[in-house]
């Protein structure tokens, strides 16, 4: 068929034109194909395009629908009720998690952000500067959501998450506004370059499927040449990871991507058997009786100090890591604010944190590496 097209298009003189017109439509017609993202399907019909979400929470089975439409073409009669309808290109779009920061900024699209949820802790320099300008409005401070501010501001679309808490969780309270929301499950993900993989999820929204394509392919290739360096090492540090948050310590699943970036670094993660992606809650008696004795410590939470650290609570002295001074925290680039852009760039950049982890765990193999996103607490 296109050889046909091609020979008349010829004999019209129009073989250029046509090409181009074959091109385009090959490229705009192309699906998405996801090398490690488990959580989302993207599926290409004649009138749209059917974005599926779903493992939203560790709580949840629903999955989650969205129709890409064309601005300028008719919305398909045969789409069932729960599939909500977004028209594409998307042109103005609210995020309530830096996260979408990253991955708009890894496809120059932060000129379309016009309104965030707590903008203060959102470290891009372009978006800084768009918030700075009155570009970009406050839509939520804390827990308090502004719906008000969000119908005004007219969005083509809302980037959220779900925890699974519903005095967390805003996108039901948005759906019963008619407001464009949608779900993303990129944390829920097992592995950071799938994480990472989900900039192919955005870029759909904004028909940039090709830039998406683009950008993975290098990230995918700097991080299997770092985690290649560990693959084979026998010696293998332990690790845990967390602090505890009003009575509970939230350690990464054996399933989650932080289980596996430490794998990939050359460490031993303690709760490796566990199966659960996303947040694993337990007990700090729970956590000393496994990590007791381990060599690393990472992510105590904000704390950026030993003494404020140990100030919080002094039974933390009695890991071994902390005896040894093996305690180390991802936050290194923090505003004073408290927004760290390792949940902007380090989310789409999993290669660079790696690099971090595989100095922590083994320097010998990275000694001129400084860190990018992690810090020793001394």
């Amino acid at each position: 068929m296109t050889c046909l097209l091609i020979s008349l298009l010829r004999k019209a003189g129009l073989v250029a034109i046509g090409m181009f017109f074959l091109i385009s439509h090959t490229i705009a017609s192309a699906k998405p194909t996801f090398q490690y993202a488990r959580n989302i399907v993207i599926e290409n019909f004649d009138t749209h395009r059917l974005l599926t979400v779903k493992n939203i929470n560790r709580r949840s089975k629903e999955l989650f629908q969205y129709a890409l439409v064309p601005r300028n073409e008719a919305i398909p009669n045969a789409l069932p009720p729960h599939v909500n309808v977004i028209r594409t290109p998307v042109e103005r779009v609210v995020v309530l998690s830096t996260t979408f920061v990253g991955y708009l900024d890894a496809l120059n699209l932060n000129d379309k952000i016009i309104g965030a949820a707590n903008p203060q802790l959102i470290n891009t320099t372009g978006v800084q500067e768009r918030i700075a300008n009155g570009q970009i409005h406050t839509v939520q401070a804390g827990q308090s959501l502004d719906i008000e501010s969000i119908l005004l501001l007219r969005p083509d679309l809302i980037l959220t998450s779900s925890s699974g808490n519903p005095l967390f969780d805003v996108h039901p309270q948005l759906a019963r506004s008619g407001l464009p929301v949608v779900l993303s499950a990129a944390y829920m993900e097992a592995h950071p370059l799938a994480r990472a993989e989900w900039v192919k999820f955005i870029a759909a929204f904004f028909e940039k499927d090709a830039e998406a394509e683009v950008f993975f392919k290098k990230i995918t290739r700097r991080y299997n040449a770092l985690s290649k360096q560990t693959k084979h090492l026998k010696k293998r540090p332990t690790v845990f990871c967390g602090v505890p948050y009003a009575g509970v310590w939230t350690v990464p699943g054996g399933g989650s991507y932080m289980a596996q970036a430490i794998h990939d670094a050359g460490g031993n993660y303690l709760w490796a058997d566990d199966t659960s992606a996303g947040g694993l809650p337990l007990d700090l008696e729970r956590v000393f009786i496994k990590a007791a004795h381990a060599d690393i410590w990472l992510h105590p939470g904000s704390y950026r100090t030993l003494d404020f650290l140990f100030a919080a609570d002094p039974r933390f002295k009695k890991f071994h890591a902390a005896q040894t001074g093996m305690i180390f925290n991802n936050g290194k680039q923090s505003n004073a604010k408290g927004g760290n852009p390792i949940w902007e760039r380090g989310i789409v950049n999993p290669d660079k944190v790696l690099a971090d982890l595989i100095r922590i765990f083994h320097p010998n193999l990275m000694e001129a590496k400084e860190f990018t996103y992690y810090e020793h607490l001394h």
